[in-house]
This record gives C-alpha cells, structure tokens and sequence, in this order.
C-alpha cells in the first residue's frame, strides 16, 4: 500500500513504486471508477504502440478467435 496526499487542486502524486509497477509514464491517460462499496479503479485509458508490438500474428502462425481472448483479459 501507498499513500498520498490530495492537494488543494484536486492532484495527487501516483507513488513512484506504483507507476513502476504499472509501467505508468508522464502523458499516460487514466481512467478511474469509483464503485458502490467505495473502492476506485483505476486503470491506463491508452496503450503506446510500441506496447503492442508482437500482439498481431505473423504470416504461418495460429491465430486466437476472439472469443477465446476474452477470458484472458480478465
């Protein structure tokens, strides 16, 4: 757990061992929920094209259905 501090602007600080962590870099969009029993998520809105380098199959290589890749995401 990290804690910080909200400033009189509504910022905060994302601790650095958590933007190690998540691989979260200046300019990165995120997107925070707040659900009913009171906790946040929050999550990275964009990807960076160089994080999705590979993540296409090449020419003679299996490809994954879709539906087969949705459970995975979870």
């Amino acid at each position: 757990m990290a804690d910080t501090t909200l400033t009189s602007k509504g910022q905060t600080t994302i601790p650095k061992e958590i933007r190690e962590r998540l691989g979260l870099e200046a300019g990165d969009k995120l997107t925070f929920t707040a659900l009913a029993d009171g906790t946040v998520v929050m999550r990275a809105k964009t990807r960076r094209l160089l994080d999705l380098a590979g993540s296409l199959a090449r020419p003679g290589q299996p490809t994954v259905a879709v539906g087969d890749m949705k459970p995975l995401r979870s």
